[in-house]
């Protein structure tokens, strides 16, 4: 098939009068119906609702930056009408009075809200049957926790959709599945309506193919009653602001290159993608400064996992006591460790976290942007797994804004990503970062499935 249409395609051919809004949704539905019997992305389909949103919109002028877009939400946010399963069988009969705030604000800004996407269980460890379209014979994770949205992006089911993250699960299934993804700075995005994993550590977000539509389904979130947030700045060399600058033309970066850890801990086939892919960065004219970590870095998967495992139990305690039974083991284990550990050192971690925020500002002094691989392998060739958090961790421990970027196909046929790290609240200039980034990096592979 011809390449899936971009939000920003798909926007220009709809404002033309080219492309009615029913037909972008019928294109979505048959990619559906192709394949999701094959990879399970969806959980919840809702065909006559998304056509009559279409239908409705297509006699309108439009109204709002995703007008006529079709969108799948990760199956832990309220989408009124709809279940809230969260990959779990105590909430089947749950159905959403209302929408989630940021469900709110896409529907403002005129998307159509195509159903809800597969997460693993309360978007935790759990493998979901959601499968990686990457492999035709079905035997490499999706990742998780949001694998439906990453495997729905992929396959063209849907120019973009929501997914979340506590550890690593916008960029690791992102990456997986040969797709964009933004981490916004922590708060950035209201997290009413959703599911909590971790209180000081969830992060909504978006996936879709390109830069232009992260930034784009970005402000329309941040639009849900986030933190406060000002315009872009526009880029000047090395990404600073400068009001006189072409926006649409960033110039070269200063990357900082955490070789320590990210390189020493990266398998080969993601090694050698990601040199490719910064000496194209490196040729293009950005300037690739190697950076050592800040103090207290070797203590953050720890940290992290004691806050997501304390928070967590707090939300399950209830019903985790009365229901074990209908918990996986791997969500279970984590409840389990969480009940067990202290008032002190929880509130340790939490004084450790605030502490290694602001040891990573610190990082940013000299460079406009960190990079280093987004994941340590390719998707692992096993159901049984998501994928480990621990290049992502960091940043989620951080609250700092990340944009994860296809560089390449592994040696293993399997997609690789870069991700690039931000200061806290530059959210707007980091998009610009990794646009002058996305321009060099070139990817444009389709997942096997899609031949």
């Amino acid at each position: 098939m011809d390449k899936p249409l971009t939000i920003t395609e798909a926007s220009r051919r709809i404002r033309d009068g080219r492309l009615a809004p029913l037909e972008l949704v019928e294109t979505c539905l048959e990619q559906i119906d192709r394949f999701d019997d094959q990879v399970h992305a969806w959980v919840t389909v809702d065909e006559q609702q998304a056509r009559r949103t279409a239908e409705m919109l297509g006699r309108q002028t439009p109204r709002g930056p995703l007008h006529g877009i079709p969108l799948g939400i990760k199956d832990i946010a309220d989408v009124e009408g709809l279940p809230t399963r969260a990959g779990s069988p105590l909430r089947e009969d749950h159905v959403a009075r209302q929408d989630a705030p940021l469900v709110a604000a896409l529907r403002r800004a005129g998307a159509i809200l195509l159903g809800k996407t597969v997460t693993v269980e309360f978007a935790c460890f759990d493998p979901s049957p959601t499968l990686n379209p990457w492999d035709p014979q079905w035997r490499h994770t999706p990742g998780g926790s949001s694998s439906g949205s990453a495997v729905a992006v992929a396959l063209g089911m849907c120019p973009a959709a929501i997914g979340t993250q506590t550890g690593g699960s916008l960029v690791r299934p992102a990456t997986y599945c040969g797709v964009a993804t933004c981490k916004p700075t922590f708060g950035r995005i209201d997290t009413g309506g959703i599911v909590p994993v971790s209180y000081h550590l969830d992060h909504p977000g978006p996936m879709a193919r390109t830069v232009d539509d992260l930034e784009i389904l970005l402000r329309c979130l941040v639009a849900s009653g986030g933190a406060a947030e000002g315009p872009p700045p526009k880029p000047q060399p090395g990404g600073r602001r400068d009001e006189s600058a072409d926006s649409s033309r960033p110039a070269a970066p200063r990357l900082g290159l955490l070789e320590q850890f990210f390189m020493e801990e990266v398998d080969q086939p993601v090694r050698e993608v990601t040199l490719s892919a910064l000496a194209r960065l490196r040729e293009a004219g950005a300037k690739l400064e190697p950076l050592a970590f800040p103090d207290g870095f070797e203590q953050v998967q720890p940290m992290h996992r004691t806050i997501m495992a304390v928070e967590a139990a707090e939300y399950h305690r209830r019903q985790f006591a009365d229901h074990r039974d209908s918990y996986g083991p791997l969500i279970s284990s984590l409840l389990d460790e969480g009940l067990t550990i202290s008032a002190v050192q929880y509130a340790a971690a939490l004084a450790w976290q605030r502490r290694f925020r602001r040891r990573v500002a610190t990082l940013f002094e000299e460079v406009d942007a960190l990079i280093m691989p987004s994941t340590d392998t390719t998707a692992p060739a096993s159901l049984e797994t998501t994928g480990t958090p621990k290049f992502q961790a960091p940043w989620s421990c951080a609250g700092v804004p990340v944009v994860s970027l296809p560089s390449g196909v592994a040696s293993d046929g399997m997609p690789a990503a870069v991700q690039l790290v931000g200061p806290a609240g530059d959210d707007w200039r980091l998009l610009q970062v990794a646009r002058w980034c996305e321009r060099w990096l070139a990817f444009d592979a389709l997942p096997p499935l899609m031949a």
